[in-house]
């Protein structure tokens, strides 16, 4: 893959969905040498197209841009409804009303569309693999193709559609497990799942999850990866646009562990284990975007409340390496033994 092999520097901005991904996190990390990127989840096409835009204002660096691929509605009415009432009693803490519990397609096909009509050099896909059809009118466009895989039959099922390259995501990851299912947890370690996709698949792979320093970073160019990916070390950058209780809870060390759980989004995802994780995580149905959507009013209650018990505080196992230093530096450190 032309771009992830001619990086400076073997360092890559993890795309972090609902804010954290700013325009100005993606040009500073390319400005350092790697890989800036964008994250489209949740933004309509128009904003994404204004991302991009701000984006290409700041740099003239390759970058990319992450989609995510919808899923299909299986989600269970009765299961909805008991969460609800869990939500309710939440929301009346807050002031506000739980969201209506939705399902959406992330305006997944105008998304598609614009990256085709004015291609950006990668554009990457979590949560599912897209169709061959798209993977091929993408790369008539230009446009490097990346899918983000937590198992070595995802790996394949990528390659098989015509993928460039596979980001391989680690259980160490924070955020959603980019799996192109939600039937169990991602387990296995990013070392292991290296090896067994390497074994499997020849592609280019990014190597994701855990990688909070340079020993780690080496650990895994060393199992075969061309990059690693950064998302928790550079959440609490000033170029980041994370919540600052998100970023609080990190530099203080507001909790002690981190915890894979459906009590935010209805999608399994490791955060910071705080109250709202501990007491709803049994009771979160398999219901993605729907719990998304009707618990972000609550969420954003709390990070205007600054309320670290109950705000979604995503982060990967190395979160105790964070650091409030800017993107630069980060890269800089990471890179420096590579």
């Amino acid at each position: 893959m032309g771009i992830l092999r001619e990086l400076d520097v073997g360092v890559i901005a993890a795309p972090m969905a609902g804010g954290a991904s700013t325009p100005e996190l993606a040009a500073a990390v390319g400005a350092a040498g790697g890989l800036g990127f964008l994250a489209a989840g949740y933004l309509t096409a128009e904003a994404m197209g204004e991302r991009i835009g701000r984006l290409r204002a700041l740099t003239d660096r390759p970058f990319g841009v992450n989609l995510f691929v919808p899923a299909r509605d299986t989600a269970d009415p009765q299961a909805l409804a008991a969460y609800r009432e869990r939500m309710e009693r939440e929301a009346a803490r807050l002031g506000v009303e739980p969201g209506a519990a939705v399902w959406g397609d992330d305006d997944y096909p105008a998304k598609l569309a614009a990256l085709r009509a004015d291609p950006v050099p990668l554009v990457s896909f979590t949560f599912g693999c897209p169709a061959p059809a798209d993977i091929a009118s993408l790369r008539r466009a230009g446009t490097e193709v990346m899918v983000t895989v937590t198992t070595s039959a995802e790996a394949e099922a990528a390659a098989d559609a015509g993928a460039d390259a596979l980001c391989v995501q680690g259980a160490e990851a924070g955020g959603h497990q980019a799996s192109f299912e939600d039937a169990y947890e991602r387990t296995i370690p990013l070392a292991q799942l290296l090896a067994e996709v390497r074994a499997r698949v020849r592609l280019p792979v990014v190597a994701a999850g855990g990688i909070g320093d340079a020993a780690e970073a080496r650990r895994a160019l060393t199992g075969g990866a061309v990059a690693v990916q950064l998302g928790t070390a550079l959440l609490c950058t000033p170029e980041s646009g994370a919540a600052q209780v998100h970023k609080d809870a990190l530099l203080r060390q507001r909790f002690a562990r981190t915890a894979v759980t459906r009590a935010f989004s209805g999608r399994r995802a490791r955060a910071l284990a705080n109250r709202f994780l501990a007491e709803h995580d049994g009771s979160a149905p398999a219901a993605y975007p729907h719990i998304h959507h009707m618990t972000a009013p609550l969420r954003a209650a709390a990070a205007r409340a600054a309320a670290a018990d109950t705000v979604h505080l995503w982060a990967g196992t190395a979160f105790r390496a964070v650091r409030e230093r800017p993107a630069a530096e980060v890269v800089a450190d990471i890179a420096a033994d590579l």
